[in-house]
């Protein structure tokens, strides 16, 4: 009996053993529906594919950079490095990943590929021991708050109000729009910035009256401003009651953030496009963010992103999901005791839809966590042919 066990043990360890790495760099079309007409563009992703011996197959994504360089990386760089190991062992698989691409600290490319690795490797553990990923993460809840992003840069000021009471009308009550509009990058035009946030401050008012007081409001810049109109621009939005004012200053700065964060009643977010776990250590102990935003498809996957939940539930911070992708991003929000809101950007939900079969559906402002194993849903085989670079 117990050498049958054994036995049995020594093929199910077998069967987990990495057969195959694989990264599909995907270009996808959507068509962002607006008040005024529809807006068409090509959002580029990038998925990695993980295969066991015995046939299980796990999904991961990244996006925020050139698809085809991560694919690279993953092909070319880590699938040697991942062939043959035990798909289970995810944290000495992380280590080894991070040693192989990132030695020096690096983050960019190198994250962004272990990111999608990392995600496919807990769809896979998620399947293997038969457990959606939040139930593993920890169960604390089985649905999540959303916030929606809706408010972009190419609506006008009439059109921005529009969308937000549509959102609202569909039940979505949590509502974010942008602001900067990339003032730093395009200094080139000119564009005085002073003109850039005056506008924004205008447009923030037209969304508070299109929506009343009782909706949420959140804005992102994105980093695009410095710390001087980022103070002027948090000074204009006060009375306006929002939520957080994510990335509101160019390279996360953490000093500036700090300064900031002394200086506005608006709560500060973010992190989402931070690729190692030490920046939301400097964040937190410099007072720098009410609410840290990793992102599981950029801040090196789930088993990173655990790290830093605890690290913001020990300094009491807010936890939440910035920079998009919210069905990888919702197991964690649900699994911890710490999670907090989850993005449903808009062009990245149409991108999944596209992508993906067996996505949850928003109602009402929350999104219902699947029972399925693992992550809960697959790409569609027509998506990876038809969307492929």
């Amino acid at each position: 009996m117990a050498g049958d066990r054994k036995r049995q043990a020594s093929a199910a360890a077998a069967d987990m053993k990495i057969a195959r790495v694989q990264a599909r760099p995907l270009a996808v079309p959507i068509a962002i529906e607006g008040p005024s007409g529809t807006r068409r563009q090509l959002m580029p992703v990038c998925l990695a594919e993980i295969e066991t011996a015995g046939g299980l197959v796990g999904h991961g994504l990244t996006a925020i950079t050139d698809a085809q360089v991560v694919a690279a990386a993953i092909d070319r760089v880590a699938a040697p490095a991942l062939a043959g190991e035990d798909a289970m062992a995810h944290e000495r698989l992380w280590d080894r990943l991070y040693w192989r691409m990132a030695p020096r600290g690096q983050t960019g490319y190198a994250l962004h590929a272990i990111a999608a690795l990392d995600i496919a490797l807990w769809d896979l553990k998620g399947k293997a021991l038969g457990q959606p990923l939040w139930r593993l993460f920890g169960g604390a809840r089985d649905k999540v708050p959303l916030y929606t992003t809706f408010g972009f840069d190419f609506f006008d000021r009439d059109e921005l109000a529009a969308a937000a009471k549509a959102w609202l009308a569909r039940g979505h009550h949590r509502l974010k729009m942008t602001v900067g509009h990339d003032a730093l990058q395009h200094r080139d035009r000119p564009r005085p910035i002073a003109d850039v946030i005056a506008e924004d401050a205008r447009r923030v008012a037209a969304v508070r009256e299109a929506v009343g007081p009782d909706a949420e409001l959140y804005v992102d810049a994105n980093c695009s401003l410095d710390l001087f109109h980022a103070q002027r621009l948090a000074r204009m939005m006060e009375p306006y009651g929002l939520g957080f004012f994510e990335e509101p200053v160019t390279q996360n700065d953490v000093h500036l953030l700090a300064d900031l964060r002394r200086q506005t009643a608006i709560p500060l977010a973010a992190g989402q496009n931070e690729g190692l776990a030490f920046r939301f250590r400097d964040f937190l102990v410099a007072g720098a963010l009410d609410v840290v935003q990793p992102n599981a498809a950029i801040t090196g996957g789930y088993t990173q992103c655990l790290k830093i939940a605890g690290m913001a539930a020990a300094f009491n911070a807010g936890y939440a999901n910035g920079g998009a992708w919210p069905f990888h991003n919702m197991h964690l929000h649900a699994g911890l005791a710490n999670g907090g809101l989850v993005e449903w950007h808009y062009p990245a939900v149409l991108l999944c839809q596209a992508v993906y079969d067996g996505l949850p559906q928003a109602d009402a402002g929350w999104l219902k966590l699947p029972e399925v194993p693992g992550l809960g849903f697959a790409p569609k085989p027509e998506a990876l042919k038809d969307f492929a670079m």
